[in-house]
Protein backbone atom coordinates (compact mmCIF):
# COMPACT_ATOMS: atom_id res chain seq x y z
CA UNK A 1 0.00 0.00 0.00
CA UNK A 2 1.20 3.49 -0.88
CA UNK A 3 0.69 6.54 1.32
CA UNK A 4 -0.08 10.14 0.45
CA UNK A 5 -0.33 13.44 2.32
CA UNK A 6 -3.16 15.89 1.59
CA UNK A 7 -2.77 19.58 2.48
CA UNK A 8 -4.51 22.86 1.82
CA UNK A 9 -2.37 25.44 0.06
CA UNK A 10 -2.58 28.01 2.82
CA UNK A 11 0.19 30.62 2.82
CA UNK A 12 3.06 30.51 3.24
CA UNK A 13 3.61 28.10 0.37
CA UNK A 14 7.05 27.34 1.78
CA UNK A 15 5.37 25.52 4.69
CA UNK A 16 3.42 23.29 2.29
CA UNK A 17 6.67 22.43 0.53
CA UNK A 18 8.40 21.76 3.86
CA UNK A 19 5.65 19.40 5.02
CA UNK A 20 5.79 17.50 1.74
CA UNK A 21 9.55 17.12 2.08
CA UNK A 22 9.05 15.79 5.60
CA UNK A 23 6.41 13.40 4.26
CA UNK A 24 8.75 12.01 1.61
CA UNK A 25 11.47 11.44 4.22
CA UNK A 26 8.92 9.43 6.19
CA UNK A 27 7.91 7.16 3.31
CA UNK A 28 4.97 9.01 1.74
CA UNK A 29 5.03 8.65 -2.03
CA UNK A 30 2.23 11.06 -2.98
CA UNK A 31 1.65 14.72 -2.18
CA UNK A 32 -1.88 16.02 -2.74
CA UNK A 33 -3.48 19.42 -2.23
CA UNK A 34 -6.92 20.97 -2.38
CA UNK A 35 -7.63 22.98 -5.56
CA UNK A 36 -9.96 25.92 -4.95
CA UNK A 37 -8.62 29.17 -6.36
CA UNK A 38 -10.66 31.52 -4.17
CA UNK A 39 -10.07 29.79 -0.84
CA UNK A 40 -6.39 28.87 -1.18
CA UNK A 41 -3.24 29.63 -3.16
CA UNK A 42 -2.72 28.26 -6.66
CA UNK A 43 -1.54 24.64 -6.24
CA UNK A 44 0.21 24.14 -9.56
CA UNK A 45 2.73 26.86 -8.75
CA UNK A 46 3.44 25.10 -5.47
CA UNK A 47 3.72 21.68 -7.16
CA UNK A 48 6.75 22.90 -9.07
CA UNK A 49 8.50 23.65 -5.78
CA UNK A 50 7.46 20.34 -4.20
CA UNK A 51 8.81 18.46 -7.21
CA UNK A 52 12.02 20.50 -7.18
CA UNK A 53 12.65 19.68 -3.51
CA UNK A 54 11.72 15.97 -3.54
CA UNK A 55 13.14 13.03 -5.45
CA UNK A 56 10.35 10.52 -5.96
CA UNK A 57 7.11 12.09 -4.73
CA UNK A 58 4.20 12.30 -7.15
CA UNK A 59 1.94 15.33 -6.82
CA UNK A 60 -1.56 16.33 -7.85
CA UNK A 61 -4.84 17.95 -6.86
CA UNK A 62 -7.42 16.24 -4.67
CA UNK A 63 -9.29 17.32 -6.64
CA UNK A 64 -9.43 19.68 -9.61
CA UNK A 65 -12.49 19.97 -11.86
CA UNK A 66 -13.36 20.65 -15.52
CA UNK A 67 -14.77 24.11 -14.91
CA UNK A 68 -12.20 26.42 -13.32
CA UNK A 69 -9.56 25.96 -16.04
CA UNK A 70 -9.91 25.17 -19.71
CA UNK A 71 -8.94 21.59 -20.40
CA UNK A 72 -5.95 22.40 -22.62
CA UNK A 73 -4.54 24.65 -19.88
CA UNK A 74 -4.93 21.90 -17.28
CA UNK A 75 -3.30 19.36 -19.59
CA UNK A 76 -0.47 21.71 -20.56
CA UNK A 77 0.27 22.51 -16.92
CA UNK A 78 0.55 18.84 -16.00
CA UNK A 79 2.60 18.09 -19.13
CA UNK A 80 4.99 20.94 -18.37
CA UNK A 81 5.59 19.68 -14.83
CA UNK A 82 6.13 16.18 -16.18
CA UNK A 83 8.60 17.42 -18.78
CA UNK A 84 10.52 19.27 -16.07
CA UNK A 85 10.46 16.59 -13.36
CA UNK A 86 9.82 13.27 -15.09
CA UNK A 87 6.17 12.16 -15.13
CA UNK A 88 5.56 12.67 -11.41
CA UNK A 89 2.04 14.09 -11.52
CA UNK A 90 -1.44 12.63 -11.05
CA UNK A 91 -4.64 14.40 -12.04
CA UNK A 92 -7.25 13.92 -9.34
CA UNK A 93 -10.54 15.27 -10.69
CA UNK A 94 -14.21 15.53 -9.75
CA UNK A 95 -17.33 17.56 -10.50
CA UNK A 96 -16.15 20.48 -8.35
CA UNK A 97 -17.40 21.43 -4.89
CA UNK A 98 -15.79 24.41 -3.14
CA UNK A 99 -13.97 25.62 -6.27
CA UNK A 100 -17.24 26.00 -8.15
CA UNK A 101 -19.70 26.92 -5.40
CA UNK A 102 -17.56 29.66 -3.84
CA UNK A 103 -17.42 31.32 -7.28
CA UNK A 104 -21.19 31.09 -7.63
CA UNK A 105 -21.19 28.22 -10.10
CA UNK A 106 -22.81 24.80 -9.97
CA UNK A 107 -20.67 21.64 -10.02
CA UNK A 108 -20.00 20.23 -13.47
CA UNK A 109 -22.22 17.55 -14.93
CA UNK A 110 -20.96 13.98 -15.06
CA UNK A 111 -21.15 14.08 -18.86
CA UNK A 112 -18.79 17.04 -18.95
CA UNK A 113 -16.50 15.41 -16.40
CA UNK A 114 -16.29 12.24 -18.50
CA UNK A 115 -15.32 14.23 -21.58
CA UNK A 116 -12.72 16.17 -19.59
CA UNK A 117 -11.08 13.03 -18.20
CA UNK A 118 -10.38 11.72 -21.68
CA UNK A 119 -9.38 15.07 -23.19
CA UNK A 120 -6.99 16.10 -20.41
CA UNK A 121 -5.28 12.70 -20.37
CA UNK A 122 -4.96 12.57 -24.18
CA UNK A 123 -3.57 16.10 -24.42
CA UNK A 124 -1.10 15.63 -21.55
CA UNK A 125 0.17 12.42 -23.16
CA UNK A 126 0.64 14.04 -26.58
CA UNK A 127 -2.48 12.81 -28.36
CA UNK A 128 -5.10 14.88 -30.13
CA UNK A 129 -8.33 15.61 -28.27
CA UNK A 130 -11.50 17.51 -29.02
CA UNK A 131 -12.10 20.53 -26.79
CA UNK A 132 -15.31 22.52 -27.28
CA UNK A 133 -15.67 21.09 -30.75
CA UNK A 134 -12.13 21.82 -31.92
CA UNK A 135 -9.33 19.25 -32.33
CA UNK A 136 -6.25 20.21 -30.30
CA UNK A 137 -2.84 18.65 -29.70
CA UNK A 138 0.15 19.78 -27.66
CA UNK A 139 2.94 19.28 -30.24
CA UNK A 140 5.81 19.60 -27.77
CA UNK A 141 4.79 16.70 -25.48
CA UNK A 142 7.24 13.79 -25.59
CA UNK A 143 6.60 10.56 -23.66
CA UNK A 144 4.13 12.24 -21.35
CA UNK A 145 2.17 10.17 -18.84
CA UNK A 146 -0.78 11.42 -16.82
CA UNK A 147 -2.95 9.05 -14.77
CA UNK A 148 -6.39 10.58 -14.15
CA UNK A 149 -8.09 9.51 -10.92
CA UNK A 150 -11.72 10.42 -10.35
CA UNK A 151 -13.40 11.22 -7.04
CA UNK A 152 -16.91 9.79 -6.69
CA UNK A 153 -19.66 8.79 -4.24
CA UNK A 154 -22.96 8.23 -6.06
CA UNK A 155 -23.94 5.36 -8.38
CA UNK A 156 -23.61 7.26 -11.67
CA UNK A 157 -20.31 8.85 -10.66
CA UNK A 158 -18.92 5.50 -9.51
CA UNK A 159 -19.93 3.99 -12.85
CA UNK A 160 -18.17 6.80 -14.72
CA UNK A 161 -15.00 6.26 -12.69
CA UNK A 162 -15.04 2.59 -13.64
CA UNK A 163 -15.66 3.37 -17.29
CA UNK A 164 -13.08 6.10 -17.87
CA UNK A 165 -10.69 6.83 -15.00
CA UNK A 166 -7.29 5.31 -14.24
CA UNK A 167 -7.97 5.52 -10.53
CA UNK A 168 -10.80 6.00 -8.05
CA UNK A 169 -10.55 8.46 -5.15
CA UNK A 170 -12.87 7.78 -2.21
CA UNK A 171 -12.88 10.50 0.41
CA UNK A 172 -13.80 8.49 3.50
CA UNK A 173 -12.28 5.48 5.26
CA UNK A 174 -15.30 3.43 6.30
CA UNK A 175 -14.67 -0.23 5.35
CA UNK A 176 -18.36 -1.03 4.69
CA UNK A 177 -18.80 1.91 2.32
CA UNK A 178 -15.39 1.33 0.76
CA UNK A 179 -16.32 -2.24 -0.11
CA UNK A 180 -19.63 -1.12 -1.64
CA UNK A 181 -18.08 1.65 -3.71
CA UNK A 182 -14.99 -0.22 -4.88
CA UNK A 183 -17.25 -3.04 -6.09
CA UNK A 184 -19.40 -0.54 -8.00
CA UNK A 185 -16.34 0.94 -9.73
CA UNK A 186 -14.85 -2.43 -10.61
CA UNK A 187 -18.20 -3.79 -11.87
CA UNK A 188 -18.57 -0.75 -14.12
CA UNK A 189 -15.05 -1.24 -15.44
CA UNK A 190 -15.72 -4.88 -16.24
CA UNK A 191 -18.99 -4.00 -18.00
CA UNK A 192 -17.09 -1.46 -20.10
CA UNK A 193 -14.57 -4.12 -21.17
CA UNK A 194 -11.79 -2.73 -18.99
CA UNK A 195 -9.58 -4.62 -16.55
CA UNK A 196 -11.15 -3.79 -13.15
CA UNK A 197 -7.96 -4.63 -11.30
CA UNK A 198 -6.05 -2.01 -13.31
CA UNK A 199 -7.93 0.83 -11.59
CA UNK A 200 -5.95 2.27 -8.69
CA UNK A 201 -8.04 2.76 -5.54
CA UNK A 202 -7.11 5.66 -3.25
CA UNK A 203 -8.90 6.21 0.06
CA UNK A 204 -8.40 9.67 1.56
CA UNK A 205 -9.40 10.66 5.10
CA UNK A 206 -8.08 12.49 8.16
CA UNK A 207 -5.71 10.54 10.40
CA UNK A 208 -4.92 11.66 13.93
CA UNK A 209 -2.50 9.64 16.05
CA UNK A 210 -2.91 9.86 19.82
CA UNK A 211 -4.72 8.57 22.90
CA UNK A 212 -7.09 11.52 23.40
CA UNK A 213 -9.99 10.42 21.20
CA UNK A 214 -12.24 13.32 22.16
CA UNK A 215 -9.66 15.83 20.97
CA UNK A 216 -8.91 13.81 17.84
CA UNK A 217 -12.61 13.72 16.95
CA UNK A 218 -12.96 17.45 17.38
CA UNK A 219 -9.94 18.04 15.15
CA UNK A 220 -11.36 15.81 12.41
CA UNK A 221 -15.10 16.52 12.64
CA UNK A 222 -14.81 18.97 9.72
CA UNK A 223 -14.39 15.99 7.41
CA UNK A 224 -17.91 14.73 8.03
CA UNK A 225 -19.15 18.14 6.97
CA UNK A 226 -17.10 18.10 3.79
CA UNK A 227 -18.38 14.65 2.88
CA UNK A 228 -21.87 15.80 3.87
CA UNK A 229 -21.83 18.35 1.02
CA UNK A 230 -21.56 15.53 -1.50
CA UNK A 231 -24.04 13.35 0.37
CA UNK A 232 -26.58 16.18 0.33
CA UNK A 233 -26.23 16.31 -3.45
CA UNK A 234 -26.86 12.57 -3.64
CA UNK A 235 -29.96 12.79 -1.48
CA UNK A 236 -31.23 15.63 -3.65
CA UNK A 237 -30.62 13.59 -6.79
CA UNK A 238 -31.73 10.11 -5.72
CA UNK A 239 -33.98 10.68 -2.71
CA UNK A 240 -33.44 9.86 0.94
CA UNK A 241 -34.57 6.22 0.82
CA UNK A 242 -34.08 5.40 -2.85
CA UNK A 243 -31.89 2.35 -2.23
CA UNK A 244 -29.38 3.85 -4.69
CA UNK A 245 -27.04 5.04 -1.91
CA UNK A 246 -26.47 3.21 1.41
CA UNK A 247 -28.25 4.79 4.37
CA UNK A 248 -24.99 4.39 6.29
CA UNK A 249 -23.81 7.30 4.14
CA UNK A 250 -26.95 9.44 4.04
CA UNK A 251 -28.55 9.11 7.48
CA UNK A 252 -26.27 11.46 9.40
CA UNK A 253 -26.91 14.57 7.26
CA UNK A 254 -30.54 14.94 8.44
CA UNK A 255 -29.40 17.51 11.00
CA UNK A 256 -27.30 19.43 8.46
CA UNK A 257 -28.40 23.04 7.98
CA UNK A 258 -26.37 25.00 5.47
CA UNK A 259 -22.62 25.09 5.06
CA UNK A 260 -20.14 27.98 5.25
CA UNK A 261 -17.30 27.43 2.80
CA UNK A 262 -15.11 30.03 4.54
CA UNK A 263 -14.36 27.28 7.09
CA UNK A 264 -14.13 24.47 4.51
CA UNK A 265 -11.75 21.69 5.46
CA UNK A 266 -10.67 23.29 8.73
CA UNK A 267 -10.64 22.02 12.29
CA UNK A 268 -13.26 23.75 14.39
CA UNK A 269 -15.57 24.34 11.41
CA UNK A 270 -18.84 25.58 13.01
CA UNK A 271 -20.84 24.18 10.06
CA UNK A 272 -20.08 20.61 11.14
CA UNK A 273 -21.64 20.44 14.60
CA UNK A 274 -24.24 18.05 13.13
CA UNK A 275 -21.58 15.36 12.58
CA UNK A 276 -21.78 12.72 15.37
CA UNK A 277 -18.79 10.97 16.91
CA UNK A 278 -19.83 7.71 15.24
CA UNK A 279 -19.38 9.22 11.78
CA UNK A 280 -16.00 10.72 12.70
CA UNK A 281 -14.86 7.31 13.92
CA UNK A 282 -16.13 5.55 10.82
CA UNK A 283 -14.84 8.02 8.24
CA UNK A 284 -11.46 8.82 9.84
CA UNK A 285 -8.49 7.02 11.43
CA UNK A 286 -8.06 7.91 15.09
CA UNK A 287 -6.19 6.55 18.09
CA UNK A 288 -2.80 4.91 18.65
CA UNK A 289 -0.78 3.55 15.71
CA UNK A 290 -2.14 0.04 16.26
CA UNK A 291 -5.69 1.25 15.59
CA UNK A 292 -4.59 2.88 12.34
CA UNK A 293 -2.80 -0.29 11.25
CA UNK A 294 -5.87 -2.46 11.89
CA UNK A 295 -8.13 -0.23 9.85
CA UNK A 296 -5.61 0.14 7.05
CA UNK A 297 -5.20 -3.63 6.87
CA UNK A 298 -8.97 -3.94 6.46
CA UNK A 299 -8.94 -1.33 3.69
CA UNK A 300 -6.01 -2.99 1.96
CA UNK A 301 -7.87 -6.31 1.98
CA UNK A 302 -10.77 -4.55 0.23
CA UNK A 303 -8.50 -3.56 -2.64
CA UNK A 304 -7.27 -0.14 -1.52
CA UNK A 305 -3.91 0.71 -3.10
CA UNK A 306 -3.21 4.03 -1.38
CA UNK A 307 -4.23 5.77 1.82
CA UNK A 308 -3.94 9.55 1.66
CA UNK A 309 -3.81 11.36 5.01
CA UNK A 310 -5.79 14.57 5.28
CA UNK A 311 -3.68 16.63 7.70
CA UNK A 312 -5.90 19.62 8.39
CA UNK A 313 -5.55 19.57 12.17
CA UNK A 314 -3.21 20.68 14.94
CA UNK A 315 -0.83 17.71 14.65
CA UNK A 316 0.40 17.72 11.07
CA UNK A 317 4.07 17.15 11.81
CA UNK A 318 3.44 14.51 14.46
CA UNK A 319 1.08 12.46 12.27
CA UNK A 320 3.65 12.49 9.46
CA UNK A 321 6.34 11.28 11.88
CA UNK A 322 4.07 8.69 13.53
CA UNK A 323 3.12 7.22 10.17
CA UNK A 324 6.75 7.18 9.09
CA UNK A 325 7.89 5.42 12.26
CA UNK A 326 5.02 3.08 13.09
CA UNK A 327 2.54 2.67 10.22
CA UNK A 328 4.14 2.86 6.79
CA UNK A 329 6.90 0.32 7.59
CA UNK A 330 4.21 -2.29 8.36
CA UNK A 331 2.86 -1.96 4.83
CA UNK A 332 6.27 -1.87 3.18
CA UNK A 333 7.49 -5.05 4.83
Amino acid sequence: MDFGLVLQTDPPASQVVSLMRRAERNGFRYGWTFDSAVLWQEPFVIYSQILEHTRLMHVGPMVTNPGTRTWEVTASTFATLNDMFGNRTVCGIGRGDSAMRVAGRKPNTLARLGEAIEAIRDLAEGREAEVDGSPIRLPWVREGKLPVWMAAYGPKALALAGQKADGFILQLADPYLTEWMVKAVRDAAASAGRDPDAITVCVAAPAYVGEDLAHARDQCRWFGGMVGNHVADLVGRYGEHSGMVPEELTEYIKARHGYDYSHHGRAGNPSTDFVPDEIVDRFCLLGPPEAHIRKLEALRDLGVDQFAVYAMHDARESVIEAYGQHVIPVFRA
